[in-house]
């Protein structure tokens, strides 16, 4: 199997002062040789190691030993994620998990579950999205599509935001992302909830418009809901009705199959008043050999 010595220098070599979330190594940018199956996280005090395909268990316990001997000082567990297909397996390899456990990013403190799905609360790839709406939501009301837990929208209220709308109809991570506005502080009165289909919903969210932000952040795939080929031509479309005028968008794109002229040609086709701004560059922390595999972050203007 691959050399392990990259991983580990990469986790040693690292500065933890800050005690925030980070990527330490980042081989799904194809920049390591031999290692484009693995990523290793550190959601402080754990570290978690995410595996795309099956290794040898020879190879996966000799770097869990690795990392463990080389482990930051404050790490008090690691987390192992295999993710074989639609089947996912974690397990807490060395140490213990604290419950709940509580990490933060940029100011924004947030909840992670590093045992329970593929999806552990937070895509840490968006750290510079996130950083942009924090920096860019002074007294705008903001729409936030695919909300997930929440977290671009305690950015935007940490930012300034006047008001924002969530809408993502999974009730369980839309709970999270209340418990996330919570843990920050921010004004509950400035926030609303909605657990509905976007595409089952859009007079509720006008109603709460016009729009000077909206973000736009959906999965590739969701089983029932939402398929990214398909539809969402069907959110670009709405954009006019939902917009204030000279209004910001955010159109992002996770998939790293699906290129970014994608939605340059669904929004030339159905909304040709959007302006493409700039494509917000990923962090320093996520390294790709091909950009275009990697997430895309385009900002739109009216």
């Amino acid at each position: 199997m691959t050399d392990i010595s990259p991983i580990i220098h990469a986790v040693t070599s690292r500065d933890y002062q800050n005690n925030e979330m980070q990527r330490l190594f980042h081989g799904r940018g194809h920049t390591f040789a031999g290692l484009d199956f693995i990523t290793i996280e550190w959601y402080p005090p754990a570290l978690f190691v995410c595996l795309f395909r099956q290794v040898e268990q020879s190879w996966l316990d000799n770097l869990i030993e690795q990392l463990w001997l080389h482990r930051p000082e404050l790490a008090q567990a690691l987390v192992v994620q295999q993710r074989q297909g639609a089947n996912t397996v974690c397990e807490v390899a060395k140490g213990e998990l604290a419950q709940p456990h509580v990490v933060s990013e940029q100011g924004i403190k947030f909840t992670v579950q590093l045992q329970q799905s593929q999806n552990v609360g937070i895509f840490a790839d968006m750290i510079n999205g996130r950083g942009w709406v924090k920096a860019n939501s002074d007294n705008k009301n903001v729409l936030n599509l695919f909300a997930y837990t929440c977290v671009f929208s305690i950015a935007a209220l940490q930012g300034g935001a006047r008001q924002v709308i969530n809408v993502d109809m999974n009730k369980s991570v839309m709970t999270t992302g209340r418990k996330n506005h919570l843990l920050n502080d921010v004004d509950m009165s400035k926030v609303k909830f909605f657990t509905h289909n976007i595409f089952n919903s859009w007079g509720k969210i006008k109603r709460y418009g016009e729009y000077d932000l909206i973000i736009i952040d959906p999965p590739s795939f969701q089983k029932g809901s939402f398929v990214l080929t398909k539809d969402y031509q069907k959110l670009i479309k709405r954009l006019p009705d939902l917009a204030a005028e000279h209004a910001d968008v955010l159109l992002c794109l996770n998939s790293p199959e699906v290129p970014s002229q994608f939605i340059f040609d669904l929004v030339s086709e159905h909304c040709p008043a959007l302006e493409f701004v700039e494509r917000i560059a990923s962090h320093k922390d996520f390294p790709e050999v091909n950009i275009e595999k990697s997430l895309k972050v385009l900002r739109f203007r009216f």
